[in-house]
């Protein structure tokens, strides 16, 4: 943490997601623009992004976001930036109580060496009560002339209880944040007329609580209107390489850190990698993607994994083989599902890269199998339809209102713990990334707001519903329909 000036850099640093509030009619953002000006700090494109949606406000003048969420990597300069916006609405706000915790003392220490650290800039002299930080373990505090305080603490020692007003709560490490503590949290603001909770961390691994963040993400990823929350997240894609010289892996470490390489260099994301020695945790802390096991973006915890089984049986035919490709085109995915009983099986067939190799798949798995194809004739894989269709491919091409139709009762068999699958990581992925995107009253799986490739899941879900719908096909004879599975 420097108490020097910070210039603007000009790398935009665009974020994975970055959903709003309804309710934004304007924004306190320039006047703590200013402020931090005067006391010698400017902000990044990125940052100036993010303070003005954190600072904005609704038609009665309250923040429209009373809680801001925050997944974003490590060394991404986050501190300095939530540090800056608290000094200056500190400065603007007489009075005002901020409460910085973080889950360990040490954390929580660093922290507070950090920011008094820039309480000590020359600029900071006419505003900070100096005489009065405190530096006891458990009591650091940084003080302002006009009465605001910013008081630092760590939640593994309850040390929150007994306080009351606080405008401004930010939570660091909240990736260990449980619900427990949070009900312990939230009562401190519960005087205050204009508060605001900030939330900010890494993406939880399977052995950290991460209850309270993986709650409000899914929340934010619904695809359902938000009420005052804010949810914004800086990730590289889920399959960005872990090895540092691999192809395209600084492009993933740009997309994952809006800092980098201005304010971090490449020798600091390479120091990273060599203290975060497993890859999951490096995926996570430096690359800021959340992994299977902490998001469940649109089901319910456990759900989707309950379905896995370590081989299908063997009796069981394959029905109808669907075809999905990512918006971008950057991966498409062959499906098929059978329907044994009250079960639902769906097995993967053929996942890559691009668009290239799927109609010569295609057309070898109708040939093995005698089946039709299935493929959705609004989405991105609609452009493969004339190349398929020249080579004699027999299509059924699901309508919007079949597609409809297919998310709704895969859904349903999902939650009905009706679904199963042989472990296959790209179909688990896409589940771990999916998002909804209302169509009308209904809804489709969302591409655009997904944090991955979900093509897996959208041939998936075709394929289920063309395993329990009639089929009308140029195959049909006894010994075709033998091999079909409704």
């Amino acid at each position: 943490m420097s108490a020097t000036l910070q210039r603007p850099r000009t790398s935009p640093g665009a974020a994975r997601h970055f959903i709003l509030p309804e309710g934004i009619v304007s924004t306190s953002f320039p006047a703590v623009r200013n402020t931090c000006k005067k006391i010698g700090i400017e902000f990044d494109p990125w940052q100036a992004e993010l303070n003005r949606a954190i600072l904005a406000k609704d038609a009665f003048g309250l923040y429209a976001a009373d809680t801001v969420v925050m997944s974003i990597c490590r060394q991404a300069g986050k501190t300095f930036n939530v540090g800056a916006l608290v000094f200056a609405d500190s400065i603007i706000n007489p009075g005002t109580t901020t409460i910085w915790t973080a889950h360990r003392f040490k954390v929580s220490r660093e922290t507070f060496d950090e920011l008094r650290a820039l309480a000590r800039s020359p600029l900071l002299a006419p505003h900070i009560d100096y005489d009065k930080i405190t530096t006891g373990a458990g009591n650091e505090t940084i003080p302002f002339r006009n009465g605001s305080r910013i008081v630092f603490a760590a939640r593994e020692r309850g040390a929150i209880r007994g306080f009351s007003k606080v405008e401004r709560l930010i939570l660091d490490e909240v990736q260990y944040l449980k619900e427990s503590e949070m009900s312990d949290l939230a009562p401190t603001m519960n005087q205050a007329v204009n508060p605001q909770i900030i939330m900010m961390g890494t993406p939880p691994s399977p052995t950290m609580p991460g209850e309270v963040f993986t709650q409000l993400r899914k929340t934010a990823l619904s695809g359902e209107k938000t009420e005052g929350l804010i949810y914004v997240e800086y990730g590289a894609d889920p399959t960005a390489p872990v090895d540092l010289d691999a192809e395209g892996a600084w492009e993933q470490v740009a997309k994952a850190n809006p800092s980098f390489p201005d304010r971090t260099p490449k020798r600091a994301i390479r120091r990273l990698r060599r203290l975060l020695t497993n890859d999951d945790d490096f995926r996570r802390e430096a690359y800021g993607i959340w992994d299977a096991a902490s998001k469940s973006t649109v089901f319910e915890y456990g759900l989707w994994e309950s379905g896995e089984r370590e081989s299908r049986p063997i009796d069981l035919g394959v029905g109808a083989p669907a075809i999905a490709t990512s918006i971008d085109g950057s991966h498409s995915a062959i499906v098929a599902a059978s329907v044994d009983g009250e079960e639902l099986w769906v097995k993967p067939l053929r996942y890559g890269p691009g668009t290239s190799w799927v109609v010569q798949e295609a057309l070898e798995l109708q040939a093995e199998y005698q089946v039709e194809l299935v493929i959705d004739g609004k989405g991105p894989a609609a452009v493969l339809i004339p190349d398929l269709e020249a080579e004699g491919a027999f299509l059924r091409t699901a309508s919007t209102d079949n597609v409809l139709d297919a998310c709704a009762k895969f859904e349903e068999a999902v939650k009905a713990k009706r679904v199963r699958y042989e472990p296959a990581e790209e179909l688990t992925a896409a589940v771990a990334v999916a998002v909804k995107r209302d169509v009308g009253d209904r809804w489709a799986w969302g591409r655009r707001k997904a944090a991955g490739d979900i093509s897996p899941l959208e041939a998936a879900t075709l394929a289920a519903w063309a395993a329990g719908e009639p089929l009308v096909s140029a195959y049909e004879t006894e010994e075709a329909f033998s091999m079909m599975v409704f």
